[in-house]
């Protein structure tokens, strides 16, 4: 019987896998949910470099916001990733869920990454 580790891996393996065909030289919106966190980067995985970073541990986002672990949160560290993608150059990115189904707290991050300015 495969643990559920492998199973995970191989969901993550094959959506990387099909991201990096869409891709087209553009970075990678990468998200990663824990149970009381949130976290969002850009990477460059031509370079193999964070072009820019963010997530609810951050001290100014953990001062206005109630907990890390909720939809408002997601959208509020969607609209700064966003904004830390514009400043270092990039508009154009490809959503990596990371293996999450797509609703709850990854589809808010996502709706506000678009709603920062990011086209994906």
């Amino acid at each position: 019987m495969a643990k559920s580790s492998d199973s995970t891996e191989r969901r993550k393996a094959r959506i990387r896998r099909a991201i990096r065909v869409k891709a087209n030289g553009r970075p990678r919106l990468s998200i990663f949910r824990s149970s009381e966190q949130i976290y969002a980067q850009v990477i460059d995985d031509e370079k193999g470099v964070t072009l820019a970073a963010a997530s609810t541990l951050e001290k100014t986002l953990r001062e206005e916001l109630k907990t890390g672990a909720n939809v408002e949160a997601a959208r509020r560290i969607g609209k700064e990733i966003a904004e830390r993608a514009k400043k270092v150059g990039v508009d154009k990115v490809v959503f990596d869920r990371g293996g999450y189904m797509y609703h709850g707290r990854v589809k808010a991050l996502a709706e506000g990454a678009r709603e920062g300015g990011l086209d994906f």
